[in-house]
């Protein structure tokens, strides 16, 4: 997937855009208005951000090279969450007065989360190129860069970031953990095993590391050991978030439909929300011609996430059985757009076609498919983290002090 995953992971530092703004004394830049200046700060500690703001737009028009008004201005918008408005107040701060401790920094977290990853690494990698830089300081870059690059789907580019910030906080097991997927998506195998291995020495017995062992045995095609590791993770942490979305799905894959179904449930159970496990219940239903019990979860799944092939594929079998060909053509055809690779999509769209008369282009959809080798099933990391998009936190914090 190479999509941005700002959504799926995100980087929670617990805290705002820099504070040096309140902290630095009298700034280098004269400031020809210190009572205004003085004004403008006691507002922002008094939880009146539309007030301050007020004051230092009043500031520059007295003095329109004032570094430390643009930098207040910048770190306001970043609070309110406007990065795009807060990015040219910062770069213009910085033009006036680059030596402003913290400014740079609170640029690029405002590029990285306005989705700015390129603009957002040159400068992360500007400051952790800063000879003066420090152990925890280099320890947050380092993660930073590695996320940027991540969310860009550049995986091979983000794990000797996660490495080097792993070497630095040898207990972090969430660091860990991203660092193993970026593996499994750069297909980096040893990797995925060496940092494994790592997680095991922090906890033996993490549900999370042995989710991670089944995706990655999964992935290598060996489904009976991967089934062994999420039973593993469920013994370890019955409530852990995919733990029986995973096993099920493999099971699924095994035609076990009845513990399939058991688990999907599970999950379903401690996330109401778990759209995955949704669809392949309604998936079953379907494999079971209970097209009546299929067809309600299939509308559900269609309207929460209308990018799931797989929903509009078993979508356009219930139509076509039904008889409502125009809608069953539909289905299909998205289905096949979103995955051209689905074998079943171009045989089923076939079928359809050759049942309304319409031989060529049936013939068109059975040729496709016998072109095609045997769909390949997604692994199951990529099904699992779809399911962790908009909820998986990765918390950053600074290494132990002397690292």
């Amino acid at each position: 997937m190479q999509r941005m995953r700002f959504a799926i992971f995100i980087i929670f530092f617990g805290l705002m855009p820099s504070c040096w703004c309140t902290t630095q004394g009298a700034s280098s830049v004269a400031a020809r208005s210190s009572s205004q200046r003085q004004l403008a700060i006691t507002l922002e500690k008094n939880g009146d951000p539309q007030g301050a703001e007020q004051v230092w737009r009043g500031i520059i028009k007295i003095n329109p090279r004032s570094a430390e008004a643009y930098a207040h201005l910048g770190v306001l918008a970043a609070r309110r969450k406007d990065y795009e408005q807060a990015i040219p107040l910062y770069r213009k701060a910085l033009n006036l007065n680059p030596s402003i401790s913290g400014l740079r920094m609170d640029l690029g977290l405002a590029l990285f989360k306005a989705e700015h990853p390129k603009q957002a690494i040159s400068e992360f990698t500007q400051l952790l190129n800063t000879p003066a830089v420090s152990p925890a300081d280099a320890y947050r870059l380092r993660v930073l860069i590695a996320m940027a690059h991540y969310g860009q789907g550049e995986y091979s580019e983000a794990i000797p970031f996660f490495k080097e910030a792993a070497a630095a906080d040898p207990q972090n097991l969430e660091l860990r953990l991203i660092l193993a997927h970026s593996c499994m998506w750069a297909k980096q195998k040893q990797c995925v095993l060496d940092t494994y291995k790592e997680i095991l020495t922090i906890d033996s017995e993490s549900a999370q590391a042995y989710i991670l062992a089944g995706e990655a045995m999964d992935e290598m095609k060996n489904t009976a050991g991967a089934i062994e590791q999420f039973r593993r993770a469920i013994q370890a942490n019955p409530k852990q978030p995919h733990a029986h979305f995973g096993l099920g799905y493999l099971l699924w894959t095994q035609k076990a439909y009845e513990e399939a179904s058991r688990e999907f449930q599970s999950e379903l159970s401690l996330d109401p929300t778990h759209t995955q496990s949704l669809l392949y219940l309604a998936d079953i239903a379907i494999q079971s011609s209970r097209f009546d019990d299929a067809r309600p979860m299939l509308e559900r799944v269609e309207k929460a996430d209308p990018s799931l092939s797989l929903a509009h594929l078993d979508m356009g079998i219930l139509l076509a059985d039904a008889g409502k060909t125009a809608d069953a053509l539909k289905e299909l055809k998205e289905a096949s757009r979103l995955d051209p690779g689905d074998v079943d999509a171009h045989w089923r769209l076939g079928r359809v076609y050759r049942s309304t008369g319409d031989l060529q282009d049936a013939k068109s959809e059975f040729e496709k498919a016998r072109e095609l080798n045997q769909a390949t099933d997604h692994a199951l990391f990529q099904k699992i983290a779809n399911g962790r998009d908009g909820e998986e936190t990765l918390k950053v914090q600074s290494p132990p002090s002397g690292k």
